[in-house]
């Protein structure tokens, strides 16, 4: 029984995962082409190491990712599962098809830009709240600010600022884009990623249950 409800588990939750990480990484590819109005903290890093260092956008959010992933094994394995991996290859290779694509709204400096920058915003919140419900490993970022809050029992709110702000300001002397936005991105993803996660979580546990029901009901019968 046990491990029919792993599978049935494996076959709801890993498609909730890949189409989360596909609208999120949307989301980065259409924030960083309106960057100028600034960019998440974690995305400034990635383009100011992009145009310092060379490769590319995406390559860089798969190094920083895989990271940030060692160190968290290192400090609580409890943090680190399948999903979490995959999140950090398959963000940064979906941020480069993006961007290589070359299809996304391009900066007007316009009004227009702030509007392009919010839809961006927008999208990542639903893809984050739609592949951490998955349930099936947390993101490199979030991992790592996890398993250092568990590791020095500090508050998890205070480990996000402190990290983020030492992130944002190496990504600023490395000449990463930061302005306005930068400083607003949390306000506006934040309540939609919870809105989008708590749905989507209850949503993936309400199809478990019926499944589960069934699969009862039908083990019930055929004895």
């Amino acid at each position: 029984m046990k491990e029919r409800r792993m599978n049935m588990i494996g076959i709801i939750r890993w498609p909730f995962f890949v189409l989360g990480v596909i609208f999120f990484s949307f989301g980065i590819s259409v924030t960083i082409n309106v960057q100028h109005l600034g960019i998440h903290p974690w995305d400034v890093l990635n383009v100011g190491l992009y145009e310092k260092v060379g490769f590319t956008i995406g390559t860089w959010n798969i190094i920083c990712g895989m990271i940030l992933v060692t160190v968290s094994w290192i400090l609580d394995k409890s943090y680190i599962r399948l999903g979490t991996f995959l999140n950090a290859f398959l963000v940064g290779s979906c941020v480069d098809f993006f961007l290589w694509l070359d299809f996304l709204p391009k900066a007007t400096h316009s009004w227009i830009d702030i509007f392009i920058m919010v839809v961006g915003i927008i999208i990542m919140g639903v893809g984050g709240g739609i592949y951490n419900a998955a349930g099936v490993g947390s993101g490199p970022r979030d991992g790592f600010m996890l398993s250092i809050s568990d590791k020095l029992g500090a508050p998890i709110g205070k480990v996000r600022i402190v990290t983020e702000s030492g992130v944002l300001v190496i990504g600023l002397l490395l000449g990463g884009p930061v302005f306005i936005f930068t400083f607003v991105f949390t306000f506006i993803q934040s309540p939609i990623f919870q809105f989008i996660y708590l749905k989507c979580k209850r949503f993936i546990e309400r199809i478990e249950a019926n499944k589960l029901e069934e699969r009862i009901s039908d083990s019930t019968v055929a004895k």
